[in-house]
């Protein structure tokens, strides 16, 4: 129902209204406070302290003196002295009020509430509101709703708006989607009861039992869309049955290295997906550095000695020339009869029709490139397989095209997804339930633990030393800056001052490169070459080389403000080193004063396990960031929070499993208003929910 029904919203207000991200009656029922005023009982002026500076207080208090009033220009301030029943004074200004001398006459008594500040040894009162003493009575000891508003749209507004909604659906929310024996079960409030508390709870504990029904039911709602997108994708039929290969076998006993367990683990389910009946649908979940690459090698060698096609779409081009290199490398040393292509943005026009015709006509087996694979004039013959690397960088549109790009977009192939993103398993249930998921948390054999520490710029003289100390034994190193250019506003480092200033302490024998997001795709493909091949002895780079890159020799690396970066991506930048089975040390440097740079600094050089910093990651910021993972998807939870609200989530994940288990059984009616309610959800937020 469009918000212009309620009464007194016209096309202005229901504008104002927009720009908060609500256009339905529905959508203000569901726009909670995003915080809640306590009335407390007034209290005497002589009370009043100064830690109370800053907050609301109220006062029962006589008006003293006749207001005055002085003007400004076209502003305006009135002021008075405000007296308790003790004799103790307050001075009270209103700004731009001035119609409140109207209000308030000398000899009156109220209740006056405002912001409490102090200047000297006298305290104020700032813009309070004027309440008779009935009026605050009826107030005392309740919540008001303090909403995010828009400029132009008053929180007085809102709550009249809100009200309204309430009056117009309340008679639609008194019929629960929830049965009796469930809300009985888990002690949850009914639904009509819990969202109006949200908004105008009668005190602290209605609002809590409020909050637990709304976030169950966001939980509930969510997961279960999750799984019946699952559910849906577990019975697309597999049109390109792809067998273990021999072939592929005789390539992995050739490799310069044993598989892990997690690796040979996750080759066993790829394979037992793909020689499946239903299309794989499987995320490949690893630590940076797990060897995720060479477990999708073989998924598409195993492809291209089916007969078919397969594509692997990197998020940067830097990446992708990365492992198509690799992977051709594979293909000599083994002189297999494999045809693979390199397409990306700066592929040469000719070159890319040449690809174009090879995809379509089959004789291509394996493309690898950057979103340039999903673009209109790419055509398969037969795409059996499709791997996106670091897949949370691609919207889901983006993994869609990719997926249909067959020959018939009636049939879907196999698909893959790899994260380097480490996150808690809570949150991995929710991100990527509706995937079957592989988790690969063991090293490659031989490495060793990254050596780590945290300095400031007192120690660069040391610096600059030990990188020269293992540059001279033939290793390289990444510097790695927040900034491309200086900047007077921002007080961090910038990759053309600090190589510089590496040249100036570094002997002349130290080759210095830098790599930037502004350079061309040309000139970061040469530097990564050049940088590979060991002509480049520092490389001093933004963010750029933050997925995937691997130099094996590269072996130290320095982080500028430290302190500037996420969790997530100093782990992502420190996983370029150490990808050999020599010692690698990456050094954290920082100035930083502040209390939450000290604790995440510690949190990143005490350990080198993704998956336990990420879940220390989530204590420190919340869930917010994690679930950016979703892209444009956003999961846009309005009060739960997976880390905070765990007991909650478990609960609500059980019905789900209940109610999947007894879908098609014999329960089935108990759960008929669930399933109705579950598709207007899904309706309702067929975007955000990236499915």
């Amino acid at each position: 129902m469009d918000i212009k029904e309620i009464k007194g919203i016209g096309d202005k207000t229901a504008a104002l209204f927009f720009k908060t991200g609500i256009s339905t009656v529905e959508d203000l029922m569901e726009f909670y406070p995003r915080d809640y005023e306590l009335f407390k009982a007034p209290e005497t002026i002589g009370s009043l302290i100064y830690s109370q500076t800053g907050r609301n207080v109220a006062v029962d208090c006589v008006i003293y003196n006749k207001p005055d009033i002085k003007r400004y220009c076209k502003k305006s301030i009135v002021s008075c002295i405000a007296k308790d029943i003790n004799g103790d004074g307050i001075k009270c200004i209103w700004f731009n009020m001035p119609y409140i001398i109207n209000t308030v006459k000398k000899g009156m008594r109220f209740v006056l509430r405002g912001k409490l500040s102090r200047s000297s040894e006298h305290f104020t009162l700032e813009q309070p509101k004027v309440y008779s003493l009935s009026e605050y009575e009826e107030l005392s000891g309740k919540l008001k709703p303090v909403y995010a508003l828009t400029k132009g749209l008053s929180n007085n507004t809102v709550i009249k708006a809100v009200k309204s909604a309430f009056d117009i659906m309340g008679d639609k929310l008194k019929d629960d989607y929830l049965p009796n024996e469930i809300r009985d079960r888990f002690k949850l409030m009914d639904l009509f009861e819990s969202l109006y508390s949200m908004h105008f709870p009668q005190n602290t504990e209605e609002l809590n039992k409020a909050r637990k029904r709304v976030i169950f039911d966001e939980f509930l709602l969510f997961m279960l869309a999750v799984q019946r997108q699952k559910r849906l994708n577990e019975e697309i039929s597999n049109s390109y049955i792809v067998e273990k290969s021999k072939k592929t076998e005789s390539i992995i006993n050739t490799l310069p290295y044993a598989l892990t367990d997690s690796q040979k683990a996750a080759v066993k389910s790829i394979r037992e997906d793909m020689a499946s009946e239903k299309a794989m649908n499987r995320l490949l979940h690893g630590d940076v550095g797990s060897g995720k690459t060479i477990v999708a090698f073989i998924a598409l060698f195993d492809t291209v000695f089916a007969g078919f096609q397969g594509a692997l779409m990197a998020p940067t081009e830097v990446l992708a020339v990365q492992e198509y290199t690799e992977l051709e490398r594979i293909i000599i040393n083994n002189n297999m009869d494999i045809k693979a292509a390199l397409l990306t943005s700066s592929t040469d026009m000719s070159e890319k029709k040449k690809i174009y015709e090879g995809l379509e006509n089959g004789e291509i087996d394996i493309v690898i490139g950057t979103h340039a694979i999903i673009q209109g004039k790419v055509k398969f013959k037969n795409l059996a397989l499709a791997i996106t690397d670091e897949q949370h960088r691609f919207g889901v549109n983006q993994r869609k095209n990719l997926r249909n790009k067959g020959s018939d977009e009636t049939i879907s192939c196999n698909v893959l997804v790899m994260s380097a993103t480490p996150i808690p398993r809570t949150l991995a249930w929710i991100i990527y339930g509706d995937l079957d998921i592989s988790v690969m948390d063991v090293m490659p054999m031989g490495r060793l633990p990254i050596k780590n520490a945290v300095i400031d710029s007192g120690y660069m003289k040391n610096v600059y030393s030990f990188m020269e100390k293992h540059i001279r034994a033939g290793r390289q190193a990444y510097v790695i800056c927040p900034m491309i250019e200086k900047n007077d506003e921002i007080n961090a480092a910038d990759v053309y001052t600090v190589s510089e200033e590496l040249k100036e302490h570094l002997p002349k024998s130290v080759k210095t490169e830098i790599l930037h997001g502004k350079m061309s795709p040309n000139e970061k493909t040469d530097i990564m070459k050049r940088f590979s091949e060991g002509e480049i002895n520092i490389l001093v780079s933004t963010t750029v080389i933050e997925v995937g890159v691997n130099v094996p020799n590269a072996t130290v690396m320095l982080i500028y403000n430290a302190d500037r970066f996420g969790l997530s991506a100093l782990h992502q930048l420190r996983g370029r080193v150490g990808r050999g089975n020599i010692q690698s040390y990456c050094m954290f440097l920082s100035d930083s004063k502040g209390e939450n740079a000290k604790k995440r600094l510690k949190v990143i050089s005490s350990t080198n396990d993704g998956f336990k910093i990420a879940e220390d990651d989530l204590k420190l910021r919340g869930p917010g960031d994690f679930f950016g993972v979703r892209q444009s998807g956003e999961i846009l939870f309005a009060m739960a929070d997976p880390e905070r609200d765990t007991e909650i989530f478990e609960n609500a994940k059980l019905l789900v499993d209940e109610i999947m288990d007894n879908e098609y059984g014999s329960e089935i009616d108990k759960y008929k208003k669930i399933t109705e309610r579950l598709k207007k959800y899904m309706k309702d937020r067929e975007d955000a929910l990236n499915l």
